[in-house]
């Protein structure tokens, strides 16, 4: 069953000691704990931050500090980023009432928020599998790490009242795959470690079978990751996967 402790805020190079205090203090709000920290630019326990998270000090204690975006996601089973600006490719971008109810149907989440001055990287992204964008002014669309935080932990405090219901959250999906994404079970989902080291094997398999070359590998492998997302695959599933390219790798070095 769904419960906001279970989902993660990741923030990406928090460069501001205030914005991490008001990250911590609107999770308390909404009841969310776990915070985790990928190279922070900023002490999270300066006297700034503890003053700005008033009542919310354990949050900024007890957060989670890791050098890379996959470690703070790898033993969740679905992420989703946050990006005020994304580059149209097959990576499917809705908004957070479509996008935060899918993540909240897995056992464990993440939602990922980038650094102050940039946003999230392509290849940040691509760690995750969605992205929503907060719908806001287009002449002035910058919103403040916090705000953004705030945005999304009300979103999910809604869903959770709704679920307390019995009530259906009310959603307008925009494709076949929104659909499908939002209604496939979440039972026994693979975590993102386990799909990152399947991606990588599938990488090198690629590559040594001359599918993929150095200069385009990045690219079609863009195009993979869409396509297993998707697919919302089990543990048992990327093992099988796992399997089959160790096989493949085996062969192709025994062939005469």
């Amino acid at each position: 069953m769904f419960n906001l402790s279970n989902i993660r805020i990741v923030l990406v190079e928090t460069a501001g000691e205030r914005n991490l205090g008001s990250v911590a203090r609107v999770m308390k709000n909404f009841g969310l704990a776990e915070l985790w920290l990928v190279n922070p630019q900023c002490d999270r326990l300066s006297v700034d931050a503890l003053q700005m998270a008033v009542h919310a000090p354990e949050i900024l204690e007890n957060a989670r500090v890791v050098a890379s975006l996959s470690e703070a996601i790898a033993g969740c089973q679905r992420a989703i980023a946050t990006a005020g600006r994304i580059d149209r490719g097959e990576m499917s971008v809705t908004d957070p009432a479509q996008g935060l109810e899918w993540l909240t149907q897995s056992k464990t989440s993440a939602i990922v928020f980038g650094a102050e001055d940039r946003g999230l990287s392509n290849a940040e992204i691509q760690h995750c599998q969605q992205v929503i964008r907060i719908p806001v002014n287009p002449d002035y669309p910058s919103l403040n790490l916090a705000q953004s935080v705030g945005i999304c932990c009300y979103q999910l405090q809604l869903i959770s009242d709704s679920l307390q219901k019995n009530t259906k959250y009310p959603q307008n999906l925009t494709s076949q795959i929104a659909q499908d994404l939002l209604e496939s079970a979440a039972k026994d989902l693979a975590n993102r470690a386990d799909l990152e080291v399947c991606y990588q094997q599938l990488e090198a398999v690629l590559l040594k079978i001359g599918y993929v070359y150095p200069h385009t590998a990045a690219h079609r492998l863009r195009k993979f990751r869409h396509i297993f997302d998707r697919a919302n695959l089990s543990a048992s599933e990327v093992a099988m996967l796992r399997g089959i390219l160790r096989q493949v790798n085996w062969a192709t070095a025994h062939l005469d």
